[in-house]
C-alpha cells in the first residue's frame, strides 16, 4: 500500500537485533525456483494488484486496488473481470484518498469476499458470487478505518479484518452484520510520526489456532491465539526487522512464512524461530510486492473441492512397497506473488509465480541445505523472470 519510506525506530532496531540471530539453513528448508511473470497489468489503467485468493484449480482471484476491480487469472495467464466495486464520490480513504479494494478471501462454495475502503459508509466487506457479478455490501466498517487484510474462519463463521489506519483487528460474522473490535494494542498500531503516513496492521491469516498479522510500520509479524471462547489471546511478536512487510502466506503446516516486503521489492522466507532470508528480489520480477499465496497440487492433480485432491492411495502404497528406495513424491507447490508497482511508475504491475520446494533436493554435500539453496536462488536471478 502507498506510503513513504521511513527509517526504523530505535525500538524496532533493538527488537530486530534481539530476534534476528544468524542461523544456518536447515535441511528441508523451503526453496523457491523458476520465477516467472504469468500476467501483466496496466499501471495507467490503475490495475494495481493488491491481494490474492486461489481457486482449487490454481486460478488466482486478484483485487486491483485503484481500479476497484476483482479479476480471475487462469493458469494460462488470461485475466477475466469478475466484478467492479461501485464508484464513490469524494472518497476520503485514509492513506490512499481514493476508493480502493483490498483484501480478498474465497469460501469453499466459491463465494468471494473483499474489503472495500472508501472513507464513506461504503467502507466494509462486500460479497461477490462464485462467477462474479454485482457486489453486495454485507458489513460496514467506520469511515476512518482502512480494512486491508481479510481472513475467513468458516468453522467459526467469522471474518477477521486488519485495519491499517486504526491499528486493530475487527471481527465480523460471516453472514454479515455488526463489526466488533477483536484485538487491539500497541503492537498492531502504526508508528506516530509527522510525515502523515501511518500503516499499522496489514496482512492477516488464520493458522494453527491463531490469527497472524503483519505490521508494516513496526516491521513485525505477530501471532494472536484464538481462545476457546473465541476471544483474542495475548499478542506475540514472532519476527521483527522485516522491512516494510505487507501480506504473507504460510508454506505448509509449520509456522514458516513467505512475506511480501513492499518497499524492498523482495519476498522473505521467515522461519519459525523469527529469522529470515530473502528468496525473491526485483531481478526476479518483483515491483512493490503486496501479497503472497501458496497453491498445493496433490500428487500431480489439481484440487477439486478447495482442499486439493485426496485420492491416489494405491499409488502411495505402490511407492512405499519398493523397499523404501523411492521416496513418495511430495505435493507440488506454487507460490503466487502480486506486484503493485505503487512506487515504481517505470514497471507495470504483474502476477508472478515460482516453484516452492522442500529443500531436500538442493542439499549441499555437507547435508545442511546451504549449497542447494544458494545455487537455486542465484540461478533464478541470473536468468531473470521468465515470461509465462
Amino acid at each position: 500500500m502507498p506510503r513513504l519510506p521511513r527509517l526504523a525506530t530505535a525500538a524496532t532496531a533493538a527488537a530486530a537485533l534481539a530476534l534476528l540471530v544468524s542461523t544456518a539453513a536447515s535441511a528441508g528448508e523451503p526453496t523457491l525456483s523458476d520465477p516467472r511473470i504469468v500476467a501483466q497489468f496496466s499501471l495507467t489503467a490503475r490495475q494495481t494488484p493488491e491481494n490474492i485468493a486461489l481457486e482449487p484449480d490454481g486460478a488466482a482471484n486478484l483485487t486491483l486496488s485503484f481500479a476497484r476491480q476483482v479479476v480471475r487469472v487462469d493458469k494460462h495467464g488470461s485475466a477475466r473481470l469478475l466484478s467492479e466495486l461501485p464508484a464513490v464520490s469524494n472518497p476520503q480513504t485514509p492513506l490512499f484518498r481514493s476508493a480502493v479494494v483490498m483484501g480478498i478471501v474465497r469460501a469453499h462454495d466459491g463465494t468471494l469476499y473483499v474489503n472495500y475502503a472508501t472513507g464513506t459508509s461504503e467502507t466494509g466487506i462486500w460479497r461477490i458470487g462464485p462467477h462474479g457479478g454485482t457486489p453486495v455490501q454485507i458489513a460496514q466498517l467506520p469511515a476512518d478505518s482502512l480494512p486491508n487484510g481479510l481472513a475467513l474462519d468458516e468453522k467459526l463463521g467469522v471474518f477477521y479484518v486488519a485495519d491499517t489506519a486504526r491499528g486493530l483487528v475487527w471481527r465480523v460474522p460471516l453472514k454479515g452484520g455488526t463489526a466488533t473490535i477483536w484485538a487491539a494494542g500497541a503492537a498492531l498500531q502504526p508508528l506516530t510520526t509527522g510525515d502523515g503516513y501511518r500503516a499499522g496492521a496489514n496482512g492477516i491469516k488464520i493458522h494453527n489456532g491463531a490469527v497472524w498479522v503483519s505490521n508494516t510500520d513496526r516491521q513485525t509479524l505477530l501471532r494472536i491465539p484464538v481462545r476457546r471462547d473465541g476471544g483474542a489471546g495475548t499478542i506475540e511478536t514472532r519476527a521483527a526487522g522485516l522491512g516494510y512487510i505487507d501480506d504473507f502466506a504460510f508454506t505448509g503446516k509449520d509456522d514458516t512464512v513467505l512475506a511480501a516486503l513492499i518497499r524492498e521489492h523482495e519476498v522473505a522466507l521467515v522461519r519459525p524461530n523469527g529469522t529470515h532470508v530473502i528468496v525473491l528480489t526485483a531481478p526476479d520480477g518483483l515491483s512493490n510486492p503486496t501479497a503472497v499465496a501458496v497453491f498445493e497440487k496433490q500428487n500431480g492433480k489439481d484440487g477439486k473441492d478447495g482442499k486439493g485432491a485426496t485420492d491416489g492411495k494405491d499409488a502411495t502404497e505402490d511407492k512405499e512397497g519398493k523397499e523404501g528406495k523411492e521416496k513418495q513424491k511430495d505435493p507440488e507447490k506454487t507460490v503466487y506473488v502480486t506486484s503493485s508497482s505503487y512506487f515504481n511508475a517505470r514497471t507495470n504491475p504483474n502476477l508472478l509465480t515460482a516453484r516452492l520446494g522442500d529443500g531436500d533436493e538442493h542439499k549441499g554435500e555437507d547435508g545442511d541445505g546451504d549449497g542447494g539453496k544458494d545455487k537455486d536462488k542465484s540461478k533464478a536471478k541470473g536468468q531473470g523472470p521468465r515470461q509465462g
